[in-house]
């Protein structure tokens, strides 16, 4: 099987997954002893994966005292203030788990604030990933299995947000209510289909509780395996450093190193988690009452990560369309049906996209400083201004109130400012990041300003630069210099068409944009010369010189 040549599908498959062709070493070296690398940011991921734990644990505790029935009930438990209420067995056992279950307000606020360092730490990682091009070749499959396990996680997050069946929860699930019968044509019978009949029904919480124990958690656990097999299979992405290259890992052994650290990390992780469960209260669902349909809580707020959609409901206008006896409601379909599939989408797609522009097909395994790749810093940062303006549109109300502010100002400053931020967000960061690519040209070129004057015979005065260390150079010259991609001729020796030429246009205009005012790093030449002016500056250089010219190759990589 190794020496034969699979189709083309099949290759692309088997080279990010491996199932073909194994990578195990014949000396039998590796697992225990298989190397990773070192650094702060790759604890994002970890702490992600303690927190998934942290959650399985808590949660299985929450299972046992937990009823998810909406039978009624009275209330005659220990929280005075409901006593003698009807409510549903899922409030009241949420209740009983607060006020008469020996260590259960604990492990549910655990579970609560583990729940929200799961989803977090989840984003900062994808975030990690995206701007140090982590998603590149092999790793495109990782990049869409963590996405896909972050989506999960919040659909996983917002239904146990609802099984408690508080006065809070219920307003969210009557938003999420509307929006799926704004869905045309399936609206009504999607609904039907999760909760089980008409909101609120007597059928939506032993759904839900099916969902949020079994279905879900076994699709995250089998996502996360995957993601971490693929780790270990493409082996670690690292920094560009002395030593470190895209054939090797620079690190420590997974075993006794990496497990020792790892362990210690997960208890500190476990007990930042119960400090924060201990001390800061969360979902305090005694505070709201038993959901009923006809109150709404003032001031109502959905978890963080479920903001940005309800944000864009509240900034859209309110407008709708009637099409032969049927309506359209565009304030609903276009922020929560289009725009949020739209946008998951396209991050989601957006290492495909990336790889077809700027036509690069070799496997990466050291990472970009995000200045050296200004335009797709700039897009992650105009993806991280839509949400954020979306975000604070989740809670005008409140920005209103707290700053003394019109509701309708806000409201209207949001629609202009989440088309024209982001926009502008991007072209400051590009901007930005071509900024520090300079100045980095300049530290190389011209060393450290040492703040010595120095005078020569003709009386010229000049500052003296200290050349910066070998290592240091090596950081900054660690980088590829990729051109644009180049259409071709329109036709070929023969006068025949060449296919595609629209595309191919328009994967140049592209290429173009990417590529655009980037700064390139200096040829060995060109750090030659600028050193030669000083013998103090270049007595390194003639004593490394090899080491020097292959550390600033400026070997160029052109677009396939």
């Amino acid at each position: 099987m190794a020496d034969q040549q699979l189709p083309t599908p099949v290759e692309w498959l088997d080279s990010r997954l491996g199932v073909l062709r194994s990578g195990a070493k014949k000396d039998g070296s590796g697992g225990l002893r298989k190397v990773y690398p070192e650094h702060w940011s790759y604890l994002l991921g970890e702490v992600a994966l303690y927190s998934f734990v942290i959650l399985i644990l808590t949660g299985i505790f929450l299972t046992f005292w937990f009823k998810p029935s909406m039978g009624e009930v009275e209330y005659q438990g220990s929280y005075g203030l409901l006593k003698g209420l009807h409510m549903s067995e899922a409030y009241a056992s949420t209740l009983a788990i607060s006020f008469d279950i020996r260590g259960g307000l604990l492990v549910r606020q655990i579970h609560h604030w583990a729940a929200v360092l799961f989803i977090a730490s989840m984003m900062v990682h994808l975030l990690r990933t995206f701007f140090t091009g982590a998603f590149r070749k092999p790793r495109e499959l990782n990049w869409l299995i963590g996405f896909g396990t972050l989506f999960l996680g919040i659909i996983e997050g917002f239904i146990g947000y609802g099984l408690p069946d508080d006065l809070l929860s219920g307003t969210g699930l009557r938003i999420t209510n509307g929006m799926i019968q704004a869905s045309p044509v399936i609206g009504t019978y999607l609904n039907f289909f999760i909760f089980g009949g008409e909101f609120p029904g007597d059928t939506f919480v032993p759904r839900f509780f099916t969902v949020h124990v079994l279905l879900l958690p076994g699709l995250l656990l089998a996502l996360i395996t995957a993601h971490l097999f693929l780790i270990v299979y493409h082996k670690h992405t690292q920094w560009a450093g002395p030593g470190r290259t895209e054939r090797n890992v620079v690190g420590y052994p997974f075993f006794p190193d990496y497990v020792a650290k790892a362990g210690g990390f997960f208890f500190v992780n476990f007990g930042v988690t119960a400090l924060m469960g201990a001390l800061i209260q969360i979902n305090p669902v005694w505070l709201y009452g038993p959901y009923n349909p006809a109150e709404v809580t003032a001031g109502s707020q959905p978890d963080w990560y479920m903001g940005w959609l309800e944000g864009s409901v509240r900034i859209m206008p309110g407008f709708e369309s009637h099409f032969w006896g049927i309506t359209l409601s565009w304030n609903l379909l276009i922020p929560a049906l289009i725009i949020p599939p739209a946008f998951v989408t396209l991050v989601a797609l957006y290492p495909f996209i990336e790889g077809w522009i700027i036509g690069d097909k070799r496997e990466h395994h050291l990472l970009d400083r995000p200045r050296d790749v200004p335009t797709r810093t700039g897009i992650g940062v105009a993806f991280i201004t839509f949400y954020a303006l979306l975000w604070i549109g989740g809670g005008n109300d409140l920005v209103a109130t707290h700053f003394g502010l019109s509701l309708n100002s806000v409201t209207w400053f949001l629609r202009f400012a989440v088309i024209l931020g982001p926009i502008l967000a991007f072209w400051i960061t590009r901007r930005w990041a071509i900024s520090l690519q300079r100045a980095d040209r300049e530290r190389l070129l011209h060393g450290l300003e040492t703040g010595v004057i120095v005078r020569s015979p003709e009386g010229k005065y000049t500052e003296k630069h200290q050349r910066i260390s070998k290592y240091e150079a090596y950081s900054l010259t660690a980088r590829e210099q990729v051109l644009p991609h180049e259409p071709g001729a329109g036709t070929d020796d023969n006068g025949v068409r060449a296919p595609r030429q629209a595309l191919n246009r328009l994967r140049a205009r592209l290429s173009r944009f990417y590529f655009a005012d980037a700064v390139q790093k200096p040829t060995t030449q060109e750090l030659e010369a600028a050193h030669a002016h000083d013998a103090d500056e270049i007595h390194d250089l003639t004593e490394d010189t090899e080491t020097y010219r292959e550390v600033t190759s400026d070997k160029r990589v052109a677009s396939e």
